[in-house]
């Protein structure tokens, strides 16, 4: 089973930036749709941005214009670029892969990277 592997998060001031990696433990096929997802303290996990296998990119209101994603295709990997962070944003960031197969669809995670924001 392929594992995601997850780098970059830590503790930055409000205001700064920081920028989080998504890579397969080890080699494998192209993802399709990779992304990354927030989970801060006593809230559900949601959508932060995703990209396609084309480029196209999706953010969440509470990132839009602050937060870039960005992907590697030859690397398989995905970039979060994290700038204007706000003590709001201090949460756990999980990497996101999807695969569609044949034989079906097949739905990968990280086991998350801690991103804590100073006010």
């Amino acid at each position: 089973q392929v594992q995601l592997v997850e780098s970059g998060g830590g503790l930055v001031q409000a205001g700064g930036s920081l920028k989080l990696s998504c890579a397969p433990s080890e080699s494998t096929r192209s993802f399709d749709d990779m992304g990354w997802y927030s989970q801060a303290p006593g809230k559900e996990r949601e959508l932060v941005a995703s990209i396609s296998d084309t480029g196209s990119t999706k953010y969440g209101d509470s990132w839009k214009g602050r937060f870039t994603i960005s992907r590697d295709s030859t690397k398989n990997t995905v970039y979060l670029q994290m700038d204007s962070l706000k003590p709001e944003d201090t949460a756990v960031y999980y990497c996101n892969a999807v695969s569609h197969r044949w034989s079906g669809i097949y739905n990968y995670w990280g086991k998350g990277t801690l991103v804590t924001v100073s006010s």
